[in-house]
């Protein structure tokens, strides 16, 4: 594993109540800012071609795989991932960019 590869995460998600969900997305900005984070897809229009997923996809870079993970364990995100759970459900994996 490279240090100098992005980290990115790719999270498929069911938003139960919409309303509440925005309370996570105005909480979450607060880490994606603190380690870099940016959004690349953000719940856009999606084509199902293989397989199954869940209605929302979003993808957010990071400058590398170890922002990614230290996002996702940081407090910052600890409290909006609160909000979200109860709302939402979804599927998430931190993925190592390729540099090739």
């Amino acid at each position: 594993m490279s240090k100098s590869a992005k980290g990115y995460w790719i999270g498929h998600v069911t938003v139960d109540d919409p309303q509440a969900y925005a309370a996570y997305r105005e909480a979450n900005a607060v880490a994606f800012e603190k380690y870099g984070g940016r959004f690349l897809v953000r719940g856009g229009a999606q084509e199902v071609v293989e397989g199954d997923l869940r209605p929302r996809t979003v993808v957010i870079e990071f400058p590398t795989i170890e922002a990614a993970r230290a996002c996702y364990l940081s407090p910052e995100y600890q409290r909006a991932m609160a909000l979200r759970t109860p709302v939402s459900e979804a599927d998430l994996c931190i993925v190592e960019g390729w540099n090739g």
